[in-house]
């Protein structure tokens, strides 16, 4: 058996999939692993995986370039002729499925890992590319039907295309994030939060706009003026090709008076979560936030905003609080509360991490996608994936 997996970025595939590729390797499958080159691609050879790079834009719009894309996905495809496909992120599953039925109609799952930019943006551009990649998605949800599944990692995403008339219901499955190790995120691995000093609080994600850190410096600002002893850190990339990434010099900016410290990216995230209080996220958009998992899992209480994703993590006063988008004001207040009462962060915290154990657990993420996986192949063994 091969199964390839496509992906926008080696990053993703080296944080967030991992441990379905190992699992795939240890029950005898040939993984082949395809994204875009970056830092991490050599990290998965070294690991003993099968990484190709493969060059395309994100943002490229340019209908001859993406046609010469397509041309070699397709034939790089037709050369590696997997048993099954798995895609992830918008333009990987468009141009994924098509590859994959023209090189013989392949069983194909296609993971909708957030609704995108596309969908998101309410600029001019975005909202003139939107008919076009719906139609793109019907396009290829129509191509190779029986041998396809489309897993989401919310409800909410999964209704906006069964609304939108995008693939019918019955092909559709909601598969709750990529999983977390419950034994390597654990209390276990936190370090004690202090009795004195700064409380920290923790927005570790992508520098995107659309993640609400301007909401968030606004937030910290309104906290500092009351005078709260609070340490903010913002961890993550930014993303030079992605026109809604914060630059370099923006994040200066924000942190100029001290409101936000910039650390970069870290490749352990439990160090960070670890020293931190609290874990924010004042995202306007989600599938399901890995950070917010992550973070639980580690008993941290979270204060993230009332949307897709975030809502199937947080349960609003049991395990965190949750705020409207865009409002730096209701976003203080929750902050300023869990910052001001040190027992309801244990409490919260603890609670988290029971909600970590019965939904998002890494052996139940897997057992669900090998389950998608058998509806497309039968012939699979039911495999043992405890963690």
């Amino acid at each position: 058996m091969k199964i390839l997996l496509f992906a926008n970025t080696d990053w993703y595939l080296y944080n967030f999939r991992r441990a379905l590729v190992e699992r795939l390797r240890d029950l005898g499958w040939e993984v082949v692993l395809i994204s875009p080159t970056g830092r991490y691609g050599e990290k998965l050879r070294e690991l003993g995986f099968r990484w190709l790079p493969f060059y395309f834009e994100n943002k490229s719009l340019n209908p001859l370039k993406e046609l010469v894309v397509l041309a070699k996905l397709v034939r790089l495809y037709r050369v590696e002729r997997p048993t099954l496909v798995h895609h992830f992120t918008i333009k990987c599953v468009l141009y994924g499925s098509i590859a994959a039925y023209l090189t013989g109609r392949v069983p194909t799952v296609n993971a909708i890992t957030g609704l995108g930019h596309v969908f998101t943006d309410s600029g001019k551009e975005m909202r003139l590319l939107r008919p076009v990649v719906k139609m793109l998605y019907r396009l290829i949800f129509s191509l190779n039907r029986a041998e396809m599944r489309t897993v989401f990692q919310n409800t909410e995403d999964k209704a906006f295309f069964a609304q939108k008339g995008l693939l019918p219901e019955t092909l559709m499955r909601v598969i709750r994030g990529s999983g977390v190790d419950c034994v390597q995120f654990s209390p276990a691995t936190a370090s004690r939060e202090p009795l004195q000093g700064p409380v920290k609080i923790l927005f570790a994600s992508r520098m995107l706009k659309e993640k609400g850190i301007n909401d968030l410096a606004e937030a910290v600002t309104m906290l500092k003026t009351k005078g709260l002893d609070i340490e903010v850190i913002l961890a993550g990339d930014v993303y030079p090709g992605n026109p809604s990434s914060l630059t370099t010099e923006e994040l200066a900016e924000l942190c100029r008076d001290s409101v936000l410290t910039y650390v970069g990216h870290h490749d352990d995230v439990r160090q960070l979560i670890a020293g931190a209080d609290i874990v924010v996220l004042p995202s306007y958009r989600e599938g399901t936030p890995r950070i917010l998992v992550e973070a639980a899992a580690m008993e941290k209480p979270i204060v993230a905003t009332r949307i897709a994703g975030c809502q199937g993590i947080v349960e609003d006063g049991v395990n965190g609080l949750l705020v409207p988008v865009g409002a730096p004001v209701a976003l203080a207040s929750a902050l300023e509360r869990l910052v001001m009462d040190r027992g309801l962060r244990k409490t919260m915290g603890k609670a988290g991490r029971g909600i970590v154990l019965e939904e998002f657990d890494l052996s139940i993420v897997l057992q669900k996608t090998f389950a998608v996986y058998r509806e497309l192949l039968p012939q699979l063994p039911r495999p043992t994936l405890e963690t």
